[in-house]
């Protein structure tokens, strides 16, 4: 939902292209009409997670795949920090949705946090392991996040004249 609201509005997606969230915010921002960016821990000849080559060839067409490795690089577990960086970099604000405590997506958060982005977090129950990462966030000082127009409403400034007007969401 928020990928392909933010998309909606002129926003470049940039996300990690690993299986779940990532997979579905390059998908959403590309199936409304937008642009996304997906940040390889891997070479770009070799398509990880290997389900994901045909999104691969879509995000080609309507964004980018961005590595700083070699073509034939493995994905390897620690490639993926450093990717992290990179999406951080790329970004304006990183948006999480969902974390554990020690996740790629805290990287990420911290990286932005360095780089002074704007940081958001989506809260989650506080009984679910997945949810802890995200409400850490927020206890820390990240923006508390709901829905879409949360981000742009925080953002407006930043980001005028670069957005495409549409209607805010009730």
């Amino acid at each position: 939902q928020f990928a392909g609201r933010l998309a909606v509005c002129g926003i470049t997606v940039v996300s990690g292209f690993a299986r779940g969230i990532d997979t579905q915010a390059h998908v959403a921002a590309l199936s409304s009409g937008g642009r996304t960016l997906a940040v390889l821990g891997n070479g770009l000849s070799v398509c990880y997670p290997g389900e994901n080559r045909k999104l691969a060839d879509r995000v080609a067409e309507g964004g980018a795949l961005i590595t700083e490795y070699p073509m034939t690089t493995a994905p390897e577990r620690y490639n993926f920090p450093e990717r992290n960086h990179i999406i951080a970099a790329l970004s304006l604000a990183t948006v999480v949705v969902e974390a554990a405590q020690k996740s790629g997506a805290l990287i990420t958060a911290n990286e932005a946090l360095e780089e002074n982005r704007f940081v958001f977090a989506v809260p989650g129950d506080i009984n679910r392991d997945n949810s802890r990462g995200t409400n850490a966030l927020i206890q820390s000082g990240a923006r508390l996040v709901q829905r879409a127009d949360d981000i742009l409403a925080e953002m407006k400034g930043v980001l005028k004249g670069y957005l495409r007007e549409q209607p805010l969401e009730e």
